[in-house]
């Protein structure tokens, strides 16, 4: 397993963990929504509705086949496959997020349309011009080698495919402080500054359509998930069930560096 992979590892069954907190906070399995999943299986910043606000400019219909890099437990995939009636195909180098994936898929009836594999996005598994559309959501700050992600999700689009990246990137305000939800320390995070990334994106082949920083609107959504927690407490499925020991000390890292402007979440639309 690699240290990526390592780092977000929990042990086997975390669905099964997922579905017994669902169900402890009284949520019949047979009825579950992905909005209900949304908490734990969006895991990045602003979560369902950052993946809904984003994922027009993919233009995607019924007939769509979609990549999602680095899919995790698998929401984004599953929000556009609900919404946009499409087929999304997931890869994660994380063995125990594609078997949750599956699974949670399952209890949404959305395996005809969504599937995980396991696997390396910078090696992708697929030929050539396989896919109307490709998105990846916080998922570069582990990969040192972005320019072969981007190559390789140039690769396997279809001329006049969208790809959509949303990353935390590196912001002017310093050095980032650890531990954050996707590094315990510099060893596993690669970040990059958003000047990198769009060049690393146009050398790749793609044209840039859109560049959007959505560091404010992400402060204010931290803001807003503190004041909840305070008032009410944490939901019992959230991505505290993937981080583990540690999470409230990575969100408020998350949060610090945020403010302090060491990270900015931002977000490009591109085109093959």
């Amino acid at each position: 397993m690699t240290e990526v992979a390592r780092h977000y590892t929990r042990g086997e069954g975390l669905a099964a963990r997922i579905a017994a907190s669902l169900q402890g906070a009284g949520k019949d399995l047979a009825r579950i929504t992905t909005a209900d999943l949304g908490p734990v299986d969006e895991f990045h910043i602003r979560g369902r509705a950052a993946t809904l606000e984003l994922a027009p400019g993919l233009q995607l219909g019924p007939a769509s086949k979609v990549l999602d890099l680095g899919a995790g437990l698998g929401g984004p995939a599953r929000t556009l496959a609900e919404t946009w009636g499409c087929h999304v195909t997931g890869i994660d180098l994380t063995p125990e997020f594609c078997r949750a994936a599956n699974e949670i898929s399952g209890w949404l009836g959305l395996t005809d349309r969504v599937t995980f594999v396991e696997g390396d996005a910078t090696a992708l598994p697929f030929e050539d011009a396989s896919f109307d559309a490709a998105l990846t959501f916080h998922v570069a700050m582990n990969i040192a080698a972005k320019d072969r992600l981007y190559a390789e999700a140039r690769r396997v689009l279809k001329p006049g495919g969208r790809f959509l990246v949303y990353d935390v990137m590196q912001g002017e305000g310093g050095a980032i402080h650890y531990p954050v939800p996707w590094a315990q320390d510099a060893a596993i995070s690669f970040v990059a500054t958003p000047d990198q990334v769009e060049s690393l994106l146009t050398g790749a082949g793609f044209r840039v359509l859109d560049r959007t920083d959505s560091s404010d609107e992400s402060v204010a959504w931290f803001e807003a998930l503190s004041a909840r927690i305070a008032q009410s407490g944490a939901r019992a499925v959230s991505s505290g069930m993937i981080l583990g020991e540690g999470f409230e000390e990575m969100v408020r890292n998350q949060v610090r560096n945020l403010t302090e402007r060491r990270i900015r979440t931002v977000s490009f639309l591109c085109e093959a």
